[in-house]
């Protein structure tokens, strides 16, 4: 690989925020900016908004003497123990220690309770006071996504990696809160730029703190192939050599493609491996001739045009091809699905599309996975199971979308990213300086102001599964890049993932997504000030 740069009681959570937040919103209103951070954050007021918020009582206080207590004999549960001490070890300066549930009176404890059936795979509830702490989950991701909870309603400094001043308080009450929707997730293009599994765990990070728990990886286009293949080792050694604008490109072993799974799965996101077909194949056409109908392998291509190139549907090598990729991805990856792209295939015909698609489907059936391709998967017959992931636009003819309808009426789930409302790699402004425009451009509002489950019309609110926000690196290069396009937006797409629709309000959102700014400079990100949101004065 190369090394480089690089709700009852939600209108009482509603009320809180109006209620507490009185200064914010007065200074906001004056001087277009949100106060500085409280001693004590109000509870629930975070991102992604939760469910259920009680404030009650007085705070809970973390101190030199504070023990993390988990259930000594699960491997998981001490795991996270692990992963919350070593979150706010650096900045509190504390010891910390992770002891059996029973020797911590007083202090954090993280329970699993298999009998909280109501909190789902990923629901928690926080409960805070002077006495204590206690997150109890049904399962340990609910566990993880409490952590963030209480993470947020920290200060800010305690995401820095050096001894801060506290106080350290947590406010007092409930906060009890499940997800919207069980897929929440983000992609990451490294076919366009390659980025390093270093750089791509630092995007699982952030994505964690905002309780994303999916990662879509997309490792194969035009400009580079970014996954070891042994049986077609041309792939990584001549198709990953290259990328947009002819830099060195990159590619992950496959033991590098493992330890950004475990990192992923430490974090409680499923990887979604995506390998593009039958289009957006330039780097594999041009590692193996025989994979093109006449036998000529064209060049390397570090340009940004798609739809120019595609697999020879006829050929029988291609099948022998496609096997042989999605068996060595499917052997890597634990999770349940394998994208196959199927986008911008403008150089396939439209009956070599459908065959392709028929028989491709299969392979990743035999493999033990399900398919998920990009909404053009109408084109041909969905299998049965598959996801579609629908990235049209606003504008996007009403013949499109009614076949996208027809497929969801018919069964078929759907992971919404509009483009012209999640794609993180539009321009935010015209004068936006990295970015695209073919979406129009979109502002930290318009990415947030939507709801998922009323969006297509003819679509049941059942078949939408979640949403995803793309990141496409046509014009980003290093993570710097990738901090100034995905924040401030991402976090809003996540709280449309996460949190009841009642709760989706612009005026509400933008004071505690300001709020955020303080974080953001504590973690290193590098964020859009978008004139839409009261951030802090400099």
């Amino acid at each position: 690989m190369t090394q480089r740069r690089r709700i009852p009681r939600l209108i009482g959570s509603l009320l809180l925020v109006a209620a507490t937040g009185v200064a914010c919103g007065e200074a906001a209103a004056d001087t277009g900016t949100v106060a500085a951070e409280p001693e004590v954050r109000p509870l629930g007021r975070i991102v992604p908004v939760p469910a259920s918020v009680t404030p009650e009582g007085e705070p809970y206080t973390l101190t030199s003497a504070t023990r993390i207590g988990v259930d000594g004999t699960s491997r998981e549960s001490r795991a996270l123990g692990r992963y919350l001490a070593g979150l706010l070890r650096p900045a509190t300066g504390f010891p910390l220690p992770v002891v059996d549930e029973a020797a911590a009176p007083g202090g954090i404890r993280l329970r699993i309770d298999p009998g909280a059936t109501a909190l789902g795979a990923e629901g928690y509830r926080l409960v805070s006071g002077p006495g204590g702490l206690t997150l109890t989950a049904r399962e340990p991701a609910g566990i993880f996504r409490g952590v963030q909870t209480l993470r947020q309603q920290l200060p800010s400094a305690v995401e820095r990696k050096t001894v801060q001043n506290g106080p350290w308080k947590i406010a007092g009450g409930t906060v009890t809160d499940t997800p919207r929707y069980a897929y929440r997730g983000a992609m990451l293009d490294v076919s366009r730029h390659f980025f390093t599994v270093d750089e791509v765990k630092r995007y699982i990070d952030q994505l964690a703190l905002y309780k994303v728990n999916t990662l879509h990886l997309h490792l194969s286009d035009d400009q580079g192939w970014r996954i070891a293949v042994d049986s077609w080792p041309r792939l990584t050694t001549y198709g990953g050599s290259t990328e947009v604008g002819g830099g060195p490109g990159g590619h992950y072993t496959k033991e590098q493609y493992r330890e950004i799974v475990r990192y992923a799965a430490s974090r409680y996101q499923e990887v979604v491996p995506e390998i593009d077909m039958p289009g957006h194949t330039n780097a594999a056409l041009a590692s193996y001739p025989e994979l093109n109908c006449d036998g000529v392998a064209p060049p390397l291509y570090t340009g940004t045009k798609v739809g120019f190139s595609s697999l020879c549907a006829p050929k029988p090598v291609t099948y022998d091809f496609v096997d042989d990729v999605i068996r060595e991805i499917a052997a890597l990856t634990p999770g349940r699905y394998v994208h196959i792209g199927g986008d911008e295939a403008r150089s396939t015909s439209h009956a070599d599309y459908v065959a392709f698609m028929d028989r491709v489907q299969p392979v990743v059936a035999k493999y033990g996975k399900t398919v998920i391709g990009w909404h053009q998967l109408t084109g041909a017959t969905p299998a049965p199971g598959a996801l579609l992931q629908y990235w049209g636009l606003d504008r996007t003819p009403a013949a499109e979308k009614d076949r996208v309808a027809e497929a969801a009426r018919n069964g078929t789930g759907l992971i919404l990213s509009p483009a012209d409302r999640t794609y993180l790699d539009i321009k935010y402004t015209k004068d936006t300086p990295l970015g695209l425009t073919w979406a129009g451009t979109v502002e930290v509002e318009r990415s947030y102001d939507w709801d998922p489950g009323a969006y297509l019309p003819g679509v049941p609110e059942a078949a939408v599964r979640g949403v995803e926000a793309p990141l496409w690196t046509e014009t980003l290069a290093t993570t710097a890049d990738l901090d100034v396009m995905a924040f401030p937006r991402l976090p809003g797409i996540a709280e449309l993932g996460w949190s009841p629709a009642s709760t989706h309000d612009w005026d509400t959102y933008k004071i505690r997504l300001a709020e955020q700014a303080p974080r953001f400079d504590a973690l290193g990100i590098t964020y859009h000030r978008s004139p839409q949101v009261p951030w802090p004065a400099e």
